[in-house]
């Protein structure tokens, strides 16, 4: 009865793939043992994929961040399909609901254009890469405006490149 109230496990949102969901552009995962197994144990995982949840499908075409730095538009790698909007539109949904979730953090997929958190390549127009961005979802107002309402649970995002201390 009262685990109904109280759950003593932290509630984590995490990106997707790292869990071994297959999700990514080429039909596959980027799970990661460690927070799989060994730590999840200790978590309530909250797993989140915005290019699934936006309709792109799996085994699709790669997309990769293009334009300003500041203000990337997520574009398909052959065809040039603009997913911008559609992105856009997710994120304003989507974190409003994880922010009703009373998420402690969040682990977001290392160089992701979607969720990456710094250093992410953004494209020149020229297609010269350089390692100045965000992930959309990092990068977005809605996300901002998210971290800054959770007061009492503020959201501290971490990447996902964890040091390789077994000790944490």
């Amino acid at each position: 009865m009262l685990e109904e109230f109280f759950n003593p496990k932290p509630r984590l949102g995490i990106s997707a793939c790292l869990l071994g969901e297959k999700g990514r552009y080429d039909g596959g995962d980027k799970k990661d043992y460690f927070l799989a197994e060994t730590f999840g144990r200790h978590v309530e995982w909250v797993p989140v994929c915005p290019e699934v949840e936006i309709g792109m499908g799996i085994s699709r075409e790669a997309v990769r961040l293009v334009g300003d730095p500041a203000k990337p538009r997520m574009i398909a790698e052959r065809s040039g399909k603009d997913w911008t909007p559609q992105f856009d539109s997710f994120i304003a949904k989507r974190v409003q609901a994880l922010t009703g979730l009373d998420l402690t953090s969040y682990i977001f997929k290392k160089n992701s254009p979607s969720c990456g958190v710094k250093r992410v390549r953004v494209y020149s127009a020229k297609g010269v890469p350089t390692q100045q961005g965000r992930g959309l979802l990092r990068g977005s107002r809605h996300e901002r405006a998210a971290v800054a309402s959770s007061v009492s649970r503020p959201l501290r995002p971490a990447p996902h490149d964890r040091p390789k201390n077994p000790i944490i």
